[in-house]
């Protein structure tokens, strides 16, 4: 029913008008199923507003009385109304969040992780990076996206333990005196986890740096349990716990269902294949393997930590490597010299970019025969560290990266006293997003006839 039908149109008195607008001021939509305060932002600002433009007209017409007509007044009205019409930014249980209107279940993209039955509009998620941009920046901080199974711990069933772990669930055994604080039975769970080394410690530094989310491909109750390990009191990740069911493609992860801006997001992630589309935002992790099962499921024929009776050292280990790494990222993002601009930076073209940049690069019996050089992954993660690639050697070029000091290009390196390395210090360059030492990576050692 448009508000003409409802309004008092052929009134004599503008005071009916007030009396309506009254009515209107006082039931503006406020039905909507509430999210949680802490896991998403309500839409009281638009409210308000919507009130105000009320208001305006209510003073407009009391203003007015009979030197206006009571035509124009309704055109107000309608104006009013129009203003009012809800943009259905998101959806909860078949209703719209804000206006509580009848939704399409399936509308928009599913963030259950923050509220049950929430799905949120392309404009909304648009909205809601803006503004968690603007808040991270203004914190100086960026957002670092966690995965949990052999990145921050590793986890195996009461059935896949061998002989030799025997000694992990006998409680009366002195070798798990040392691991207390780390290892936990999970009886509801039938299942043993182990956290990796300096977690608890990484997590508390990672936290100053950046907004933090866990994002598994495990079962939603498993990823739970687990943050409920890694971050008992909740100040970590509060709500932000990704599981296999927020995915929107089947075996794969995306940042399409986390709030940040992909370009101030890091990736801490074990598993290159499952960020397909955000490879560039991804520091792959060294593999926890505590448990036998893990080393038996990547196929490595070698006794795993536990067998070992061993364990990653805590303060030269990968966690304490990486948070290292992510504390040089966020140095040289937030540097004073280069302004106070953040919103017109990209963390990958801001510090990426930077790593290997003056190096000129040429590649020997590296890429496959008649492969096409430009499309190899090692050519394309030069260039993304911000080397620039050739195909033949020059005065100008810095390394050969190469397999074979045999090769025509490589002998011209030693000849021109250039770098000679294997494709390893590209690798570790980008893992460790540092330039690395190039005599850590000699092809082998070459001798030079006088």
């Amino acid at each position: 029913m448009s508000v003409e039908d409802d309004s008092p149109a052929n009134s004599s008195s503008s005071d009916d008008f007030a009396a309506f607008l009254d009515t209107e001021l006082e039931s503006t939509p406020d039905a909507s199923p509430e999210p949680e305060e802490d896991a998403y932002e309500t839409h009281d600002a638009d409210m308000h507003s919507t009130k105000r433009q009320k208001l305006e007209v209510l003073e407009s017409v009391t203003e007015a009385n009979d030197s206006t007509s009571q035509h124009e007044t309704v055109k107000a009205l309608e104006v009013s109304a129009k203003e009012d019409i809800c943009t259905h930014p998101g959806v909860i249980g078949g209703m719209c969040m804000k206006c509580g209107e009848k939704m399409d279940s399936q509308s928009g993209v599913a963030f259950g992780y923050i509220h049950k039955d929430l799905r949120l509009a392309n404009d909304e998620i648009v909205r809601l990076r803006d503004r968690d941009l603007k808040s991270l920046f203004s914190h100086k901080k960026l957002c670092l996206v966690l995965d949990l199974d052999h990145t921050l711990l590793n986890s195996t069933r009461f059935m896949d333990i061998t002989q030799e772990e025997g000694y992990l669930i006998n409680e009366c055994d002195p070798m798990r005196d040392a691991l207390r604080g780390s290892l936990f039975k999970l009886n509801s769970m039938h299942m043993l986890t182990k956290l990796r080394p300096f977690v608890h410690t990484f997590l508390k530094e990672a936290s100053k740096l950046f907004e933090m989310y866990i994002y598994t491909m495990g079962e939603r109750v498993y990823a739970l349990e687990m943050a409920k390990l890694l971050d008992p009191q909740k100040i970590y990740f509060d709500s932000r716990v990704i599981a296999q069911g927020d995915c929107t493609q089947r075996h794969q992860k995306g940042l399409d269902v986390v709030l940040g801006q992909e370009s101030a997001v890091l990736i801490l992630d074990d598993t290159e294949e499952v960020w397909t589309k955000h490879k560039a935002n991804l520091i792959l992790m060294e593999r926890y393997h505590f448990f036998a099962s893990s080393c038996k499921q990547f196929r490595y024929k070698c006794k795993s930590l536990s067998e070992l009776k061993s364990d990653e050292s805590e303060a030269d280990g990968t966690l304490a490597t990486i948070l290292q790494v992510l504390k040089r990222i966020h140095s040289l993002f937030f540097d004073p010299e280069l302004g106070e601009n953040f919103a017109g930076r990209d963390v990958l073209m801001t510090v990426r970019g930077e790593i290997l940049k003056g190096c000129k690069i040429v590649f020997s019996r590296v890429f496959p025969t008649k492969f096409q050089a430009e499309n190899h992954q090692l050519w394309k993660m030069a260039e993304q560290l911000g080397a620039t690639c050739a195909k033949e050697v020059d005065p100008s070029v810095t390394h050969v990266i190469s397999t074979d000091v045999g090769t025509e290009k490589s002998r011209w390196a030693v000849e021109h006293k250039k770098y000679l390395v294997e494709p390893r210090w590209l690798e570790a360059a980008n893992y460790l997003w540092q330039k690395q030492p190039e005599d850590k990576f000699p092809v082998n050692e070459i001798k030079i006839n006088k």
